[in-house]
């Protein structure tokens, strides 16, 4: 029997046509944070849902220590924190009534309670605003509660559904402190996200995509999928430029960014020769200079492996 906090094996869930997981395997290791990256609609929700009992699998299975999550619901309920994406909380409690109803609903002694409040206070720094009702909170603030109040009964698991969704940038940065403080303490960690900057504060990742794990892995190792030379094309003109190389490139190695096209360059072309490529053909661009790959373009590579065929506006957004 394995014994790793999560486990999932060959998971596939359907919604009349439409299939939200395609056979997903992945296992999370104690003590790491194991996050899911993908855009909205590649299986996230679904599969999180799974995890933690509140949606059956057509088929496969999930392991939570050890025990099968469809068999053992209230086992997994009473160990598992759950964080969904949405605010979940009471809006008219304040910050203390909540977490003192978190604590009563998992049978938290009164003292223990007293005792757990004033450090995730110190660990939230929500302690200046425990008399504050729940919906006068900014959003940062509010998934800060939520966290704690998840943390009143200490699960040895914590799952969270995009925690940082529409979080501005300060109060991400917090919590993705005080989720590294958590595993510190032993604590394990499974976490979908949008944004792929996220990726890199993950021990591991599952890049997932219409209902498919298409790699996972440490961060910095996804990396090395990308093997040859990768150049960023800055124009100001990024979507004419795109589809003026891809007359000479092919898809799977062109991808629109911000401020310009990045470039795989399987076949030696060089950086002279795509400068050259857009003067006979008038296009503007600022420079043309070699840079190494982040998750993202490792995504998009993958995304147009598996999809080839798909025209660029059907292969999804991702979030830089």
């Amino acid at each position: 029997m394995n014994t790793k906090p999560l486990v999932v094996e060959n998971l596939k869930k359907s919604f009349g046509k439409v299939s939200a997981l395609r056979g997903v395997d992945l296992s999370v290791d104690r003590g790491e944070i194991f996050g899911l990256i993908g855009p909205d609609g590649a299986g996230k929700t679904t599969f999180i849902r799974i995890v933690v009992s509140l949606l059956n699998a057509d088929e496969g299975a999930v392991y939570f220590q050890g025990k099968p999550v469809r068999e053992n619901i209230a086992y997994v309920r009473s160990r598992i924190g759950y964080m969904p994406q949405r605010f979940s909380l009471y809006p008219d409690l304040t910050v203390e009534e909540n977490l003192r109803f978190f604590g009563d609903l998992f049978g938290v002694p009164l003292k223990i309670q007293k005792e757990r409040m004033e450090r995730l206070y110190r660990f939230s720094r929500l302690g200046a605003f425990k008399d504050r009702r729940a919906d006068a909170l900014s959003g940062g603030m509010k998934q800060k509660l939520a966290l704690s109040c998840m943390l009143m009964h200490e699960p040895e698991v914590i799952v969270m559904d995009e925690p940082t969704y529409g979080v501005d940038p300060v109060s991400r940065s917090e919590l993705w402190e005080i989720l590294r403080t958590l595993t510190d303490e032993g604590r394990t960690i499974l976490v979908s996200t949008a944004y792929m900057d996220e990726a890199q504060l993950c021990d591991r990742v599952g890049l997932i995509f219409k209902g498919e794990v298409l790699a996972q892995g440490k961060p910095d190792s996804l990396l090395n999928l990308i093997t040859d030379p990768l150049y960023m094309v800055k124009t100001p003109q990024p979507h004419r430029v795109y589809f003026e190389l891809l007359k000479h490139f092919e898809a799977v190695d062109c991808n629109i960014f911000g401020n310009g096209v990045h470039v795989i360059d399987r076949h030696s072309v060089g950086a002279e020769q795509i400068a050259k490529i857009l003067k006979q053909s008038n296009f503007d661009f600022d420079e043309i200079t070699p840079i190494r790959p982040g998750i993202e373009d490792v995504f998009l590579k993958l995304i147009r492996t598996a999809n080839p065929s798909a025209k660029p506006e059907q292969r999804g957004e991702l979030s830089a």
